[in-house]
């Protein structure tokens, strides 16, 4: 008898579940300390600068320890957290930012404006959207220990949603000598502001991360909406269990054991939703945006026929099948901008979502690569084995690619090591790559500005490197348009421009559920991008 994963992986946490009832259970919930909460997150942290890198861990951490002069409200509006008082200009070329009293670095020592303008200055040259701003600033001098200006050269609309952006990477607040680390150097020491404190001593790459609550935190006196409000912390600890393995951490869930998973695969989520105390729930109603990155430097894909035999090839149906399962929690799109966001117009999108037999797009595609002289030598996959949805993805992707002609070669490591390579320029066979999976959360993906991936400005922009003069200056339209219909119509042109250069090649949404012990734990925030622990209370 033959036996699918579904079938192994829900009988095997089936078996735990039953397992784990009666008295093991009893004694390990005793046995952890009240306030306390254990996650499992969807990978390992690897990297402790959030500037540094885009990856979504290194965001997750930074959410726990730094502080942000503004946050995204659940409603997708900013507000200001470290800002006390804003005053703008009439000419609105002036922004004065006063911050808010009670500010410390978790060393004891006071937040002062000078932190806040060196932090702002190595976040803008890591981030897309910071340095659309910043191509617009003038000066941002220090006008006292509480306050600073930013001076635009001309008005700019999106200053304020760019500091409170939850896309990677944020821009968090840190100290000035640290933020003095020039941006594409990783920071050494880790002192934030924020509600909780990294409790470096305890961390375990590919293990376990720790962080405690932070006393002297002071949170705003609004309550708790989206990362904006008052960020109260009602647990002591809060810790991250690494646990590649998906049946191992849907055990830990049902045994106690841990209080969430952030990421259970789709198929196991009937077992999960059939174990006492555990709640399965949708918190980033955005969802996800799949995208695979073609490396625009190097051969075949610095030829835009090579890309657009890939953009043919890669069938996101396929990827989706594979890497979700279920279609109540996935679809395809034709947008660069997130399929039911205000910009997720398609137009253009026939070449990505072509409507025809396999067989057929398969022979398209065949042609393009013929015509674009591809030699055939290998194209360097970047293949992460230990997520889920990376790891199926990547695997349809390579099938995909191998069947209109490609020459695959699959780099298969985990995530860490993916994006240790992906910021590598030189040539695949120098140790570079062509070829890799990511995916950006829905609300970051809809903003042509916010995702550092929308930008197109060659070897300055993204991993992949796309050079598109043509899509910089419709990126500059969109951010000075007066309306939201004056931007849609913007979007339009930037969509089809986008698919018809192939600046990458989408490869569908979905929304992700997590799980956790309703059962002891309340309070949770739904939050695109990050995952906030202030406001939860274990009570159980």
């Amino acid at each position: 008898m033959t036996h699918s994963r579904r079938t192994v992986l829900t009988a095997g946490v089936a078996a735990a579940a039953v397992a784990g009832v009666g008295t093991p259970l009893l004694v390990r919930a005793q046995a952890r300390p009240p306030r306390e909460a254990r996650m499992v997150p969807h990978g390992d942290l690897n990297v402790l600068d959030p500037i540094w890198t885009t990856q979504n861990m290194a965001a997750y951490h930074g959410a726990m320890m730094y502080d942000t002069l503004f946050g995204i409200d659940a409603n997708f509006n900013p507000q200001p957290q470290m800002v006390g008082k804003t005053d703008i200009s009439a000419d609105k070329k002036t922004y004065t930012f006063e911050l808010r009293p009670g500010l410390k670095w978790h060393d004891g020592t006071p937040v002062t404006a000078r932190d806040c303008v060196a932090s702002i200055r190595r976040w803008q040259a890591k981030d897309g959207a910071g340095t659309h701003l910043f191509a617009r600033v003038a000066d941002t001098p220090v006008v006292d220990d509480k306050t600073f200006r930013i001076v635009l050269k001309e008005p700019y609309g999106l200053l304020i949603d760019a500091l409170a952006k939850t896309s990677t990477p944020v821009c968090f607040m840190m100290k000035a000598e640290i933020a003095a680390t020039d941006p594409n150097t990783q920071i050494t020491k880790h002192i934030g502001s924020g509600p909780f404190k990294f409790v470096e001593s305890e961390y375990r790459p590919g293990s376990r991360v720790v962080y405690e609550r932070n006393p002297d935190y002071v949170p705003r006196s609004e309550a708790a909406s989206g990362i904006a409000g008052g960020k109260v912390v009602k647990l002591d600890r809060v810790i991250w269990d690494i646990m590649p393995d998906a049946q191992t951490a849907a055990s830990a869930l049902m045994t106690g054991e841990v209080d969430f998973f952030e990421v259970p695969p789709i198929d196991i989520l009937p077992a999960l939703q059939a174990a006492p105390g555990v709640k399965v729930e949708v918190f980033n109603k955005f969802g996800n945006v799949g995208y695979t990155r073609l490396n625009h430097l190097h051969p075949p894909f610095n030829n835009v026929l090579a890309r657009r035999a890939a953009q043919i090839a890669i069938n996101q149906e396929d990827i989706q099948r594979a890497a979700i399962g279920n279609p109540d929690f996935y679809r395809t799109c034709g947008s660069h901008f997130t399929c039911g966001s205000p910009m997720g117009v398609e137009d253009g999108s026939e070449a990505l979502m072509l409507k025809a037999p396999m067989a057929e797009r398969q022979a398209k595609a065949r042609e393009l690569l013929k015509q674009s002289g591809y030699d055939g030598k290998p194209i360097i996959c970047l293949h992460a084995t230990n997520i889920h949805v990376m790891n199926q993805t990547m695997l349809v992707i390579a099938q995909n690619l191998r069947q209109v002609g490609f020459n695959v070669e699959l780099a298969s490591t985990d995530w860490g090591a993916v994006v240790t390579r992906r910021a590598v320029q030189k040539p695949p066979a120098e140790g570079g790559w062509n070829v890799f999976f990511t995916w950006g959360g829905g609300n970051a993906t809809s903003s042509p500005i916010a995702l550092s991936g929308h930008a197109a400005n060659g070897t300055k922009a993204w991993f992949g490197w796309p050079d598109n003069p043509m899509h910089e200056q419709l990126r500059n339209e969109w951010a000075a348009a007066p309306t939201l219909e004056a931007r849609k119509a913007v979007a339009r042109k930037m969509n089809k421009n986008m698919i018809e250069y192939v600046h990458d090649v989408k490869t569908g949404q979905w929304t992700q559920p997590a799980a956790y012990r309703a059962d002891r734990l309340r309070g949770l925030l739904t939050v695109p991008e990050v995952i906030p622990w202030w406001n939860v209370e274990r009570y159980a």
